[in-house]
């Protein structure tokens, strides 16, 4: 009886280099690192009630409530000044997401069968943790859709740059520097 998930692989591959032993680990532990200190610490510095994270609840509101109830992106980012602070959130919040979905589907070395559980989790934690930033889009369709029903299209590039940014670090890392011998283009 086989007791891994995965199957086993008739392909023999050799020792690995010098950079995936030494190097890629120490990325590896310095990025998950500094996402668990900003999710932490963002998660206990703010804690607002305008951040909309369980609109679903929004059923067993008054109508007046329900009505005001636009969007979270919308009640969150207000004015000018956070503006800094909702790309960046934005930009983080993404990049985690793609990089567990590029480590865990993509990337040869680390696929699991767990990656739907592992992205909904992260999806997760950067709800919770990026509420009160930005109103956690981590889509661009996301804020579309509310923006079109509302009309209310201010500060609405935040939710395109954002997103986008944090996509294409989380590329560039898995490219450069996590990606196995395949994925990447250097230190092969």
């Amino acid at each position: 009886m086989e007791t891994t998930l995965l199957p086993k692989s008739k392909k023999c591959v050799g020792p690995p280099s010098k950079f995936e032993r030494l190097v890629q680990p120490c990325i590896a532990e310095m990025v998950g690192t500094a996402f668990f200190v900003f999710i932490g610490c963002k998660s206990v510095i703010e804690n607002t009630e305008a951040t909309g994270r369980f609109q679903p609840a929004l059923v067993l509101t008054t109508r007046e409530k329900y009505a005001q109830a636009t969007g979270a992106a919308f009640t969150v980012l207000q004015s000018e000044d956070h503006l800094g602070a909702a790309i960046f959130g934005e930009a983080a919040m993404t990049c985690l997401v793609t990089l567990v979905v590029l480590m865990g589907a993509v990337n040869r070395k680390s696929k699991s069968p767990l990656v739907p559980f592992l992205v909904g989790g992260a999806i997760v934690i950067c709800v919770l943790a990026g509420g009160d930033v930005s109103g956690t889009c981590l889509n661009p369709a996301r804020a579309l859709g509310p923006a079109v029903i509302t009309n209310y299209w201010a500060h609405h590039w935040v939710y395109w740059a954002g997103p986008t940014g944090g996509s294409l670090v989380a590329a560039a890392v898995v490219r450069l520097l996590l990606g196995d011998e395949k994925t990447r283009v250097i230190l092969k």
